[in-house]
């Protein structure tokens, strides 16, 4: 399973990769743009991620405008809708509008308040059915 954590907190990117540590490594992007980044390489190398964990409020490009570009790369690329990668969404806010926007326009699997438990984050992936069995 490949994992990009998209957090701009030090102290709970390094949370959520403790959290993962047992089940797989992760990449990490500090923000959207990064995250973009990285998504798009992974694609181009054909090997994209399985799961992304995506703080909504970042600086210089944030988690909703990451997902969408993430989704047109994907739509780009002809990734069939339904088979697009697995987003958590993670917000300090519980902020229910830009939860239901990450949902509704991104395709959002499901979503984490801030900060993280450790069960609650390996729950969600374990329903999403995204673990390495």
């Amino acid at each position: 399973m490949r994992v990009l954590i998209v957090e701009d907190e030090i102290s709970h990117r390094m949370l959520l990769q403790r959290y993962l540590r047992d089940v797989c490594a992760a990449d990490v992007a500090v923000n959207g743009r990064e995250a973009v980044d990285a998504f798009r390489l992974a694609m181009d190398e054909g090997d994209p991620y399985s799961l992304i964990l995506l703080d909504l409020e970042m600086p210089e490009m944030n988690g909703q405008e990451a997902l969408l570009a993430m989704r047109d790369i994907e739509a780009s690329a002809g990734v069939p809708p339904g088979r697009e990668t697995k987003v958590l969404v993670i917000t300090a806010h519980n902020d229910q509008k830009k939860v239901c926007d990450a949902f509704f326009k991104g395709n959002a699997a499901g979503y984490l308040v801030k900060p993280a438990k450790e069960s609650s984050l390996l729950g969600l992936i374990e329903e999403l059915g995204v673990l390495p069995h």
